[in-house]
């Protein structure tokens, strides 16, 4: 037999006949009723009851547990069905009060049966898209988890949670590789703009001549190279969450423009004379020190108040180090997913020698060395010989431009490359992921070291999978 799709409704009523008018008229409209005399009955139906009704219809004056009393309960539950109170004329400032409390509706006797009717389907309607919207976000950010049970990752989770249904401006702080950019999806994620676009701007790698352009978008024929109208960042973002990853390496000249794009919520594309409104949430992030840059005359002041709305620091690996076995369980299941296959073990052994490193580059120098391990792994479980086997050849890389398939041959270095090409991807790669791992993930370090713009030497890491 099909499962009934009937929506159930608690009448709680110390009045028979009340009780009575209720459930008749509510069976005829397709719910199924319960009914109790009381709150006191009606917290002894919920709990044994498997399953919660879709809404209860309480009276607010009543012996025992009165409808207040039974409304403060109620909220308590873990996924509270809403609640409606019946009043009196003159209990109606009671019945606005309890609205405030968690109260969903009240109805004013004497009842009416359509606005009874109309007032529990728009209650349960509402709770129903507030529980879908729960399971949809819990899918979303299924990529996207915060791994670790340790105080500051609990912390960091408590924090991200309270602000994410509000539309102030965060900063995020934490040394490179620490996962930044994930903490950033989770607070759009877990917020009310889950359903609009995440738009991500790596501020360092763009061009000085061409931030303007696409944070802002252009018109065509705006400057040489303009041929077709452009929507920048600030636009795609409209409804959702822009994200400025290394803010601290904005060009001075931009941030002026950016400031008042945050104050004002309006933009104006290159070339344009009108501007245009956009609705977003800001968060940035930054491995600098922007309170030094300040000083430096490096970044305004009046910016960096904008963003630091609300502050938080993502703790370094070796602050953590307890989350470590969690994390490299976690990065091989993802590993794993990507490639099709089983995810690789990792033995006892593994955890404690992971526990004791340092980490400079963090979980991103993390997921290298055990993507590294992985190929080694015998019998489907990564050692402690395996990860020494790694950490005594250096820096670990993820193997450039490998085919799928690649990881059932065992991968010594560059000089082992089949191809020339491939030879050259690979030398390349642990080029850069050592001088990376060196300055501990520092990009604008690594560039200043090796004579290049760090635009130019984020492609490079972008294609090599080392950011």
């Amino acid at each position: 037999m099909a499962e009934s799709t009937r929506k159930t409704v608690l009448v709680v009523d110390d009045d028979g006949d009340i009780r009575e008018t209720l459930e008749m008229t509510l069976r005829y409209e397709g719910f199924d009723v319960w009914t109790a005399r009381d709150g006191k009955e009606a917290l002894a139906r919920l709990e044994a009851e498997d399953t919660a009704p879709a809404a209860i219809l309480t009276d607010l004056k009543m012996p025992a547990v009165d409808g207040l009393e039974l409304l403060d309960r109620i909220v308590e539950l873990p996924d509270p069905p809403p609640v409606v109170l019946i009043s009196g004329h003159g209990d109606v400032p009671i019945a606005v009060d309890a609205m405030q409390r968690g109260a969903t509706n009240f109805l004013e006797k004497p009842l009416e049966q359509h606005r009874v009717i109309v007032t529990l389907n728009k209650a349960i309607r509402e709770r129903d898209l507030v529980v879908e919207n729960k399971g949809l976000r819990r899918k979303l950010s299924a990529g996207f988890e915060l791994v670790g049970e340790s105080e500051p990752m609990s912390d960091l989770r408590a924090s991200i949670e309270r602000v994410a249904h509000s539309d102030a401006s965060v900063l995020v702080t934490g040394e490179n590789g620490v996962g930044k950019e994930l903490v950033a999806r989770n607070v759009h994620l877990l917020g009310d703009r889950a359903s609009g676009p995440f738009i991500t701007v790596n501020c360092a790698a763009i061009p000085t001549e061409l931030v303007e352009s696409e944070l802002f978008g252009h018109v065509k024929g705006s400057f040489t190279g303009a041929h077709e109208d452009r929507v920048g960042h600030f636009e795609a973002a409209d409804g959702g969450t822009l994200f400025l990853d290394e803010v601290g390496d904005m060009p001075i000249a931009a941030q002026a423009k950016v400031l008042r794009a945050l104050e004002t919520h309006e933009v104006m594309r290159v070339g344009a004379s009108q501007t245009r409104s956009v609705n977003i949430r800001v968060v940035a992030a930054t491995n600098a020190d922007l309170s030094q840059a300040v000083e430096d005359k490096a970044f305004r002041l009046d910016l960096f108040y904008r963003l630091n709305v609300v502050p938080l620091r993502v703790p370094a690996l070796r602050e953590r180090t307890g989350d470590i076995g969690p994390i490299a369980r976690h990065l091989l299941e993802r590993q794993a997913e990507r490639i099709g296959r089983s995810p690789v073990g990792l033995a006892d052994d593994a955890v404690a020698l992971l526990e004791a490193q340092d980490w400079p580059g963090n979980v991103r120098q993390l997921r290298n060395v055990l993507e590294a391990a992985s190929i080694f792994a015998a019998d489907g479980r990564i050692t402690a010989a395996d990860v020494v086997r790694v950490l005594e050849n250096g820096p670990a890389m993820s193997r450039p431009d490998a085919p799928v398939g690649a990881a059932d041959d065992p991968f010594r270095g560059p000089f082992d490359a089949p191809t020339f090409e491939q030879f050259k991807n690979e030398a390349e790669a642990l080029f850069f992921s050592t001088r990376l791992d060196r300055n501990g993930g520092n990009v604008k370090r690594t560039a200043e070291e090796l004579g290049m713009q760090r635009s130019h030497l984020y492609k490079k890491l972008d294609r090599y999978g080392l950011k």
